[in-house]
């Protein structure tokens, strides 16, 4: 069920979203060559507890895992697509590095995500980056009064198909709100006029996933991290959008 959301819970939102894009971006200016990535989780959890808020990961059991998510941060390393668990990895140059962060604000949840390169990356990384980026950009702006969650997938794989990219398709953004996870699904794929309406008062988070090689995914022993078939590089990007009467507002931003 698609959940529309009060007057109060959007204001919840659109504060809870400023704080979470402030720490993301703090999180990321500590991802350098030398740090573990478990050090970046500590900070993530200090940041936001700091800020009077919970992380919406931690803890967090989606239907299909066997135990809770044990970390406030996800981080996916290079050929990691989604929920990595931060552990001893030690950060060097060359890698690229996906964070995806979850916040509880007031009983209101935010979903936001980035991809960074450590030190010099390859041009071919920096592009891929560049254009999930891009690419995210692209689904936001098909968010116009009397859209269709088909309108937000088409959007993205229209602009990705001419740069011979793969795009993640067993994975999606989703509403989110009263929630870390709502209705509906967002395929990063799909056709014009298709699925549910784009309705003010909607939020949702929307997340590209691009490889420099095969969509597929595979799911590694710790239950969690999905990593790319071929071993090929991955980025995402992650918003929490607010569907209103003009169009759409990134929540996410500072």
């Amino acid at each position: 069920m698609i959940i529309i959301k009060t007057p109060d819970e959007i204001s919840r939102l659109k504060e809870g979203g400023v704080i979470l894009a402030r720490i993301l971006r703090i999180v990321s200016e500590h991802a350098v060559a030398g740090i573990t990535t478990i050090e970046l989780d500590a900070l993530a959890y200090k940041l936001i507890t700091e800020a009077d808020c919970k992380p919406a990961f931690l803890n967090y059991k989606p239907e299909s895992a066997d135990r809770p998510f044990p970390a406030t941060l996800i981080t996916s390393v290079n050929s990691q697509v989604v929920h990595g668990i931060p552990g001893k990895y030690i950060l060097k140059d060359g890698d690229i590095l996906a964070l995806d962060l979850g916040l509880n604000y007031k009983g209101m949840f935010l979903d936001h995500a980035v991809t960074i390169g450590i030190g010099e990356i390859k041009p071919k990384d920096k592009k891929l980056i560049s254009i999930t980026k891009s690419a995210l950009e692209e689904g936001i702006g098909a968010i116009v009064i009397g859209a269709k969650v088909g309108d937000i997938g088409y959007a993205i794989e229209t602009f990705v198909k001419p740069h011979k990219l793969g795009i993640v398709r067993s994975l999606s953004g989703h509403g989110v709100g009263r929630a870390i996870h709502e209705d509906p699904y967002i395929p990063n794929y799909g056709k014009k006029g298709k699925g549910d309406a784009l309705v003010p008062g909607m939020v949702i988070a929307i997340e590209p996933m691009l490889t420099l090689g095969s969509e597929e995914v595979v799911l590694l022993d710790d239950g969690y991290t999905l990593v790319t078939e071929d071993n090929s590089r991955s980025a995402h990007f992650e918003h929490t959008v607010l569907i209103t009467e003009t169009g759409a507002e990134i929540l996410t931003k500072e």
